[in-house]
């Protein structure tokens, strides 16, 4: 199915443009404008795919980041309720980038697209084989999930095998995306893998509603190291900044933690150890939700493949991607399910 531009005649003949070919610099700028903030000409694209992200410098010589949401993806009620999560985040003085309010409102619209507009905050990827820095992050990411424990989401899902897996198995099969060659092989990992994840606690109930074995809250969603921006601790306000909440959702604390984990087991156990140590200051932590860990990178690892192939009409998928979608790809990823499989057999992670 094809994608049309904003305003674009559903009757042409013509090849029709993804929305985002749209976006140039001019309507970036003439979005701003429209809030009284006018740029100095300087524009940079920063890494985002699934959103369009700008570093934009203006005529008072400072500068903001303006996100322009991509259609469709989101409705204006779950864009509005991280909107607000970030603002009871900053609040309580957990540093994460809240969006600006302007005219009255933290969402806007132009030419089609919904926007916000955020404090710049430069910043470098946290080292994460440093343990005084993982204690540091494990503090703030206690003081995340006690704000996200105070009221639950109404609009935005959780993170659970119905949506991550069984919907993006059946989204690929159902759109023939994987080669035939490789269909059966891939269709029967990830079988035993959503089988094994069914077992767990993130498989939901006839209501679709978490299982109750852990307690759900509002998560960040999506921390991985690329969205935490490390600051000097030696200047004001130095050290962790969260930023880019567009993946808040429902689920269990552990979600917010593993990405951070990396390297052989004795790395990954020594950098939890890190975690653990700086979020039970603030907030204690079910040892039990460790379980999760290898099922919820089973599950991130189907919903990447369809996410790709979701969005491959976007013109900078195929770009940035080109690796996506042949035989061996999908080769890969039948060995990594295979290999998740032995994963989650084997005891979990313990710090």
């Amino acid at each position: 199915m094809q994608s049309h531009s904003p305003g674009a005649d559903p009757e042409s003949t013509e090849p029709s443009l993804h929305p985002y070919e749209t976006l140039t610099p001019d309507v970036v700028l003439d979005a701003l404008a429209t809030l009284d903030l006018h740029g100095d000409g300087r524009l940079q694209a920063l890494s985002s795919y699934e959103n369009r992200v700008y570093q934009i410098h203006l005529e008072d010589r400072s500068a903001v980041v303006a996100k322009f949401y991509r259609p469709g993806r989101w409705s204006e009620a779950q864009i509005l309720e991280e909107h607000a999560f970030s603002v009871e985040l900053t609040a309580a003085e957990v540093p994460a980038v809240a969006p600006l309010e302007l005219h009255g409102a933290t969402l806007h619209h132009h030419a089609g697209f919904p926007f916000s507009v955020s404090p710049y905050r430069g910043g470098r990827p946290p080292e994460l084989d440093d343990f005084e820095v993982l204690e540091w992050i494990g503090r703030f990411l206690a003081r995340i999930h006690t704000v996200g424990a105070k009221r639950p989401f109404e609009t935005r899902p959780a993170l659970d095998l119905q949506s991550f897996g069984i919907a993006s198995r059946d989204w690929l099969l159902g759109n023939e995306k994987i080669p035939l060659d490789v269909q059966r092989l891939w269709e029967t990992a990830c079988k035993e893998a959503l089988d094994m994840i069914g077992k767990t606690a993130l498989a939901t109930d006839a209501q679709g509603r978490l299982g109750s074995e852990f307690k759900s809250l509002r998560l960040h969603g999506d921390c991985h190291p690329g969205n935490i921006l490390w600051t000097p601790t030696d200047r004001p306000g130095g050290g962790p900044h969260f930023v880019d909440l567009d993946d808040a959702r429902t689920g269990f604390a552990v979600q917010d933690l593993w990405m951070l984990l990396s390297g052989d087991r004795a790395q990954r156990t020594g950098q939890l150890s890190g975690l653990l140590e700086g979020y039970e200051q603030f907030r204690s932590f079910d040892r039990r939700e460790l379980a999760l860990i290898e099922p919820l990178r089973t599950l991130r690892l189907i919903h990447y493949s369809a996410w790709l192939a979701r969005r491959w009409e976007d013109p900078i998928f195929p770009i940035n991607f080109p690796w996506f979608g042949s035989s061996d790809y999908w080769k890969g990823q039948v060995l990594m399910l295979q290999e998740q499989c032995e994963q989650m057999a084997e005891e979990p992670l313990y710090a």
